[in-house]
């Protein structure tokens, strides 16, 4: 072989080697993934959902950041203010998309939920998130962001801890094993131990119908979910794990929420259910009411899939980081989902 001829198989070789290292990482099944957090990056604070409305929260917001070793960038328009929102549709965008662009940010956390996500997510650039995959996390209202973009763009996204949650050590390891540390982590409860009692009474998980099942997690808020339902932004549910949480609502608005995901067709198509905590979700006034065992019941156990309840995902002071769109095994009687691979690189 003539030197020119080494040459020019050694400039391809390497061409090819540059242009793979600056291609986004695929996940077996086509899910992308963002390169993991790492102790020094910096860590954009967004507000999407709703304005923080004392200086005092977003500062321990900073904090937060800065306790878990990142560098803190804050959004434009973070501490802006329109009626309950942290600035105009436009301008809460706006502070995603220029996330996404900033090549000095690694990751983007929105600093609490709100209301507001449904009315930016037709405003995102996803061919930008798609080109530059980054880490993007929060819960409640954020549930409406974290599946929109794992839809249109397949970045798996992350139903964490917003920065104003309360990080405590299992909050903090949850979201370092699955983010920071590239780790496939089960996914379970803590285990709490009875002070002076003969069995644990928290952190309990109940087997709705027993069983094992794989697929890619979705869900979050099931009332953002369910307004959701229609759109181009509701998640894939084919073959997909579906999780669900929510907050303040009475029992009927869970059944109507959960009617809504039925219309739709996304339960017929599931593989499995977990099921976090509903918080405060009670019968209200009125002639009576079901309850909660009883609605779930309804819905899911025609199904024939496996489903538990009690996961520490929602409303809740200990909460796991779920990765959205990462595929995992989920286990009915066990209590755990247990992701298949990595859902960071």
């Amino acid at each position: 072989m003539n030197l020119a001829r080494r040459q020019l198989l050694h400039f391809s070789a390497a061409t090819a080697g540059l242009l793979a290292a600056a291609s986004p990482a695929r996940a077996a099944g086509g899910a992308l993934l963002a390169p993991r957090l790492r102790p020094g990056d910096t860590l954009g604070l967004v507000s999407p959902a709703n304005a923080t409305f004392e200086r005092e929260p977003l500062k321990m917001a900073i904090e937060v950041v800065q306790a878990l070793g990142f560098k803190v960038k804050l959004g434009e328009f973070v501490a802006a203010r329109r009626g309950p929102f942290a600035g105009t549709d436009a301008q809460r965008a706006a502070d995603i998309n220029a996330m996404f662009a900033d090549d000095t940010v690694a990751g983007i956390l929105a600093v609490t939920g709100g209301s507001g996500c449904n009315r930016i997510v037709d405003k995102l650039d996803y061919e930008l998130i798609r080109r530059k995959p980054k880490f993007f996390g929060g819960f409640s209202d954020l549930t409406c962001l974290v599946n929109a973009l794992h839809r249109q763009t397949g970045l798996v996204t992350f139903h964490s801890p917003v920065a104003v949650s309360e990080w405590n050590d299992y909050s903090v390891q949850s979201f370092r094993s699955i983010v920071m540390n590239a780790e496939a982590a089960t996914l379970r409860n803590p285990v709490v131990k009875p002070m002076d009692d003969l069995i644990a009474r928290e952190e309990r998980t109940t087997t709705i119908r027993p069983g094992k099942a794989q697929g890619r997690l979705v869900g979050g808020n099931l009332t953002v979910l369910a307004s959701m339902a229609g759109s181009a932004y509701f998640p894939d549910c084919r073959g997909a794990l579906l999780f669900l949480e929510d907050i303040n609502e009475y029992i009927y608005r869970i059944d109507r929420c959960l009617s809504t995901l039925r219309l739709a067709g996304a339960l017929s198509q599931l593989s499995g259910v977990v099921l976090g905590r509903f918080t405060k979700c009670e019968p209200g006034e009125g002639y009576g009411s079901l309850t909660l065992d009883e609605v779930f019941d309804d819905y899911f156990l025609p199904l024939n899939i496996p489903v538990y309840r009690g996961a520490a995902i929602g409303h809740i002071k200990r909460k796991l980081t779920v990765p959205v769109g990462a595929a995992a095994e989920m286990d009915a009687e066990a209590g755990t989902m247990r992701l298949l691979q990595a859902a960071v690189t």
